[in-house]
């Protein structure tokens, strides 16, 4: 009797592999998507005749949208679950690409990229959350850095498909884009066989469906002592849960003037602007097409293996030292690329030279300024306010990629691609100069240390946080 009783628990049980199978793919869709228009611009640009303001439009529609998705993600998360919200995403996903894959114009091909964007800002908010609290607690660490990962494994991928299409023909473009569709549709699949994550469940006051979640997830020895934890977190959040007035609060403002270092900085250094952008860039300093398609491949490859990287030196070298050395390595990049702009003529050598010190510049920043920013945004903010502190950062880190995705193409029209990178190579001095003063080292202490030394910086915050 008891292996009849052990048998179909063990049949209910829900692999880890299962957990970090849609980890990968919420990466890779939010990846692929960041990543794939950059080839899609060089074949739409001769074919509509757009403008440096239209190719802003194109390429920060996805981050507008997004914004607008991680806006209203909580509120979809918090209602009708972690699960559902995911399920809709990719529906709208789906339809944003669809839209973008048949695009008769710009006008259409804007709106597509508008609505994957709210799809793709909804899932980015909402995946980590679910699968952080649907893991257990020995593998939520891994399941973390595969999402990291993945993203940028995502961007890489839209890069290979990018040039493996640049000779598919005049409809190539349709198909980068309708490629992007597998992922999703597979998601949605796949999650109409997973559970709802036990947290929600237990707020939800369906107890019993959330022990039988927790059942297929956990051992068994753990679930008395899991339901305990996850009944006192909730009861924290609904006696601490903190207001956007909380927020702006003396004890709680350090917090935020960090958060917003971090959001506003890991986006006004440039990234995205060399991530959607870059074969543009290489077409215009004398690379054929299909030479500034691969030359991003090569990037892309760079950004993973020290994406992998910075890992396992985040928590010996420290959070503060990986982003100052990375304000180095970008501006360092940036100022020589300028003048190489400057001094050389366009032709194979010079793309090839900026290929290398573009390399070196997402070697700073991945080091520094990739995941160890969403690492810091979620070890700095005081428990009461870490909710809304988290949303609030992320939402004006969406705002930040639109602006930056939006403004480049006109910045690079108008004053260059020299002066471009300088402005850039300005900020990440500028950036080193605030992280020195104002964000601190988070390595090896607790949330509680953190929190207590953000506060110290205040006087009297301490007392009037109580």
């Amino acid at each position: 009797m008891q292996h009849s009783a052990t048998a179909p628990e063990q049949r209910r049980r829900i692999s880890i592999s299962y957990l970090y199978f849609f980890g990968a793919l919420g990466g890779i869709l939010f990846g692929y998507d960041l990543g794939v228009i950059s080839g899609v611009l060089l074949f739409i640009n001769p074919l509509w005749h757009l403008s440096s303001f239209a190719q802003g439009v194109v390429g920060g529609s996805v981050a507008f949208g997004a914004i607008f998705g991680a806006l209203f993600a909580g509120r979809i998360t918090d209602r009708w679950g972690r699960r559902p919200a995911i399920v809709v995403a990719s529906v709208v996903f789906v339809i944003g690409v669809l839209g973008c894959t048949f695009a008769p114009g710009f006008g259409v091909l804007v709106v597509g990229r508008f609505i994957t964007g709210v799809a793709v800002g909804c899932s980015s908010a909402t995946v980590p959350t679910y699968l952080s609290e649907l893991a257990p607690t020995r593998v939520r660490g891994r399941l973390s850095t595969l999402n990291q990962l993945m993203i940028v494994s995502g961007i890489l991928i839209a890069y290979i498909i990018d040039w493996a299409l640049s000779g598919a023909g005049a409809a190539n473009w349709r198909i980068m884009f309708a490629i992007a569709a597998i992922p999703a549709v597979v998601l949605f699949v796949g999650l109409m066989f997973m559970p709802e994550t036990p947290r929600w469940l237990v707020k939800a006051g369906r107890e019993a469906e959330a022990r039988e979640v927790l059942t297929q997830t956990h051992r068994n020895d753990d679930i008395d002592a899991e339901l305990g934890s996850i009944r006192e977190v909730i009861r924290i959040d609904s006696e601490q849960r903190g207001t956007l007035r909380d927020l702006i609060a003396p004890w709680a403002r350090p917090a935020l003037v960090v958060a917003l270092i971090l959001a506003v900085g890991q986006q006004f250094a440039g990234t995205n602007a060399v991530n959607l952008y870059a074969p543009t860039m290489f077409k215009q300093l004398g690379l054929a097409t299909s030479g500034s398609l691969l030359a991003s491949i090569i990037m892309g490859a760079v950004k993973l293996v020290f994406t992998a990287w910075v890992f396992l030196v985040v928590d010996r070298w420290g959070r503060k030292p990986l982003l100052l050395i990375g304000n180095v390595l970008m501006a360092l990049s940036l100022i020589l690329l300028g003048t190489c702009v400057l001094g050389l003529d366009k032709g194979t050598g010079t793309g090839t030279i900026a290929l290398l010190l573009l390399c070196l510049y997402w070697v700073g920043y991945e080091l520094g300024w990739g995941a160890v920013v969403w690492v810091m945004m979620a070890e700095i903010f005081p428990l009461r306010v870490r909710g809304i502190g988290m949303g609030v950062g992320s939402t004006v880190l969406w705002a930040a990629t639109f602006a930056i995705t939006f403004l480049f193409p006109v910045m690079s029209d108008h004053l260059g691609l020299a002066a471009s990178s300088f402005i850039f190579a300005g900020v990440s001095v500028v950036l080193y100069v605030l992280v020195t003063k104002f964000v601190p080292e988070t390595k090896g202490r607790s949330l509680e240390q953190i929190e207590m030394d953000l506060r110290g910086r205040v006087p009297g915050a301490t007392q009037e946080a109580a």
